[in-house]
């Protein structure tokens, strides 16, 4: 590959359409686990998006966020959890991290997490005795909970789950992406709950019929949503990357009323622009613990020139600041 290489659309679509592949295939992502000499070769890479492997190392990272003027979002790695042993270890780290959270400190971070992490493959009422356990401990600190969006076969079983648990919990939001076709309908019952939405464009390779693919058709659909939110009273945050789109939200006054988020690691100098020019602190999304493949594959999904950084990282070995330009 090259840059002119890369900066050709159709092979950018093609890269990125393979790294999605490599990120669905179970026997890479099996590899991973088990391979202490895959996790090596890519955790040099893996680093600039996963803030630490395990708590004390993510807290130390929030706390430096904190103090330079970032919002916090916090996500264990993983998905699609298949064991009743690999959920009950995930629904623990989350209840450890609660406990670890001062009581306080005035913004706290949000903690993001998908169900299929919670146990929604195994079977949803397990999924919704988890999230109940974990909302219910976090309420009673005032921390904001966020449901991610997962794969379209997820979509119907985490909006069943988060409008019967949002009656409940009112520090529930909902995450909901722009690429599916269903989205335009699903706003208008998620704003009637009065929660926060995060919206995001869609990382996952949906079927044509039911979505959009990355291009000026997708960008338009997610400011025609985004507007329709930003006319709500809801709490809400824009979760992109993309600086033409950034500069759309910022043309319609949107950046004054929006919370922006962006993923740790990824174009932290668009970040820094959006905390110079708002009058709300944006919010930096940080990823941590051990099963971080398919959060690192994604990463380079989305932007495939992040190819070259990733080789770049591996060659330096890790001998990367971890302050990114924030």
């Amino acid at each position: 590959m090259n840059l002119v290489f890369m900066n050709d659309v159709n092979q950018r679509l093609i890269t990125s359409k393979a790294l999605k592949y490599f990120a669905a295939n179970a026997s890479l992502r099996e590899l991973f686990i088990s391979s202490k000499e895959f996790q090596d070769f890519l955790r040099p890479a893996a680093h600039r998006y996963i803030v630490g492997e395990n708590i004390s190392e993510l807290f130390e990272r929030l706390q430096n966020l904190a103090s330079i003027g970032y919002n916090t979002g916090i996500e264990f790695a993983g998905e699609e959890a298949s064991s009743i042993a690999e959920v009950d270890t995930i629904v623990n780290e989350y209840l450890n991290l609660i406990d670890r959270i001062d009581n306080g400190v005035d913004s706290k971070p949000q903690l993001g997490f998908d169900l299929s992490n919670l146990g929604s493959g195994i079977s949803k009422e397990i999924a919704i005795l988890n999230c109940e356990k974990i909302c219910e401990k976090a309420i009673k600190k005032d921390i904001p909970i966020i449901i991610s969006m997962e794969r379209s076969k997820w979509t119907d079983i985490i909006l069943d789950i988060f409008f019967m648990l949002r009656k409940k919990f009112s520090n529930l939001g909902i995450t909901l992406q722009a690429q599916l076709n269903r989205t335009k309908d699903d706003i208008k019952d998620v704003l009637k709950t009065g929660c926060k939405i995060r919206l995001v464009k869609g990382v996952y390779d949906e079927p044509e019929k039911i979505s959009l693919p990355r291009g000026s058709k997708l960008d338009k659909r997610y400011m025609e949503i985004l507007i329709e939110i930003a006319n709500n009273e809801n709490i809400f945050a824009y979760a992109t990357q993309d600086p033409k789109l950034i500069e759309m939200i910022r043309g319609e006054g949107i950046h004054k009323t929006g919370e922006h988020e962006m993923l740790h690691g990824v174009r932290p100098e668009l970040l820094k622009s959006t905390r110079d020019l708002s009058v709300i602190k944006p919010r930096i999304a940080c990823v941590y613990g051990y099963n971080w493949y398919l959060h690192f594959i994604h990463r380079l999904a989305e932007s495939p020139e992040n190819i070259y950084q990733a080789f770049n990282d591996i060659y330096l070995n890790g001998k990367i600041k971890k302050s990114y330009n924030y």
